[in-house]
C-alpha cells in the first residue's frame, strides 16, 4: 500500500480516535461539538490528502498553493471521473460540513461520514503510483 494512503488512513484512524476518546457517545449521540468538529476535520484532511497525491500525479509536480478551494478539487473530478465528484460532493457535505463546521452530534450521521471517508480513499488507492 502506498504511504499517502497510509498516511490518510492514519488521519482518518486520529479521527475516530478524537470522537472514542473525547466527544463521549450517549444514546446515539456525541455529548461534545468540539471534538466532533475536531475529528470531521481531521477525517477530511485525510481524504484531501489523498486526493492531493492523486492530483499531483495526474498533473505533474504543481506549484505549492497555500489553501486550496473546494472548487479546486471538484475542477480536477470533473474532468477526472465524474463518479468520484459525486462520491466527494456528498464526502464533502456530510464530513466536512455537517461534521467539521456543524458538529453534528448524531452518531449515525458521524459514522456515515467516517465511512465515506474510507471508501473514498478506498477508491482512489488502485490509482495512486
Amino acid at each position: 500500500m502506498i504511504s499517502v494512503i497510509k498516511d490518510a488512513d492514519r488521519y482518518l484512524s486520529n479521527a475516530k480516535e478524537i470522537l472514542e476518546e473525547k466527544a463521549i457517545r450517549d444514546n446515539g449521540q456525541y455529548r461534545d461539538k468540539k471534538y466532533i468538529k475536531m475529528a470531521g476535520h481531521t477525517g477530511y484532511e485525510g481524504v484531501l490528502l489523498a486526493l492531493d497525491h492523486l492530483i499531483t500525479q495526474q498533473n505533474g509536480i504543481q506549484k505549492k498553493q497555500a489553501q486550496k478551494s473546494v472548487d479546486h478539487y471538484r475542477s480536477f473530478l470533473t474532468m477526472y471521473d465524474k463518479k468520484l465528484l459525486n462520491y466527494f460532493s456528498d464526502l464533502y457535505i456530510v464530513l466536512h460540513l455537517k461534521l467539521g463546521y456543524d458538529g453534528v452530534s448524531d452518531a449515525r450521521i458521524v459514522k456515515r461520514g467516517m465511512a465515506m471517508a474510507k471508501e473514498f480513499i478506498e477508491k482512489i488507492a488502485p490509482r495512486l503510483n
